[in-house]
């Protein structure tokens, strides 16, 4: 994917802090996640950014904007909900719940910084049919449900569970 393909989106070669993106990897309604090096630990990382479309813009300096003075408050409280998301992301150590490394403002907006996991969501692996059978699902079903009854015990919910939120990694 190029950051062309994508309104509103921060070009390749950007930094924030010590972080350079490379590319966009995806786009949804709440905001776009982007492939990053990070120069201070040398590594690559998945950087999600806050910006959803119906509620705000990109300005041409970068930072991000209400669409309109009455979306500012909806807007605003989106961005505690995504930044408290992050931070309660962060107090799980789950092999099957992305790891959250940092959260951090910066262009009126915020960004969860994440590890970055290579592999295919659930919803591409049923679309291009390359799950074979039940076994291959129930490899994956187990250790999701395995994920989720962690976060249940300690007291969270998952509102957004959907093929395409689920990432399939290698292992």
């Amino acid at each position: 994917m190029t950051t062309t393909s994508y309104r509103y989106v921060l070009p390749g070669g950007y930094s924030l802090l010590w972080y350079r993106l490379n590319k966009v990897l995806g786009r949804g309604s709440f905001g776009t996640t982007y492939l990053a090096t990070d120069s201070n630990l040398d590594r690559q990382v998945a950087i999600k950014e806050y910006l959803p479309i119906d509620l705000a813009v990109r300005e041409d300096a970068g930072a991000v904007q209400a669409v309109s003075p009455n979306r500012a408050a909806m807007y605003r409280w989106g961005l505690m909900r995504f930044i408290a998301e992050a931070r309660t992301l962060a107090k799980f150590g789950h092999p099957n719940i992305v790891r959250v490394h940092s959260v951090f403002e910066a262009n009126n907006t915020a960004y969860m910084v994440m590890a970055y996991e290579q592999g295919d969501s659930l919803d591409d692996l049923l679309r291009l049919s390359r799950l074979r059978g039940e076994a291959e699902l129930l490899k994956i079903l187990f250790p999701l449900l395995n994920a989720l009854e962690h976060l249940h015990d300690a007291g969270y919910i998952h509102r957004d569970i959907k093929p395409k939120n689920i990432f399939i990694r290698a292992d």
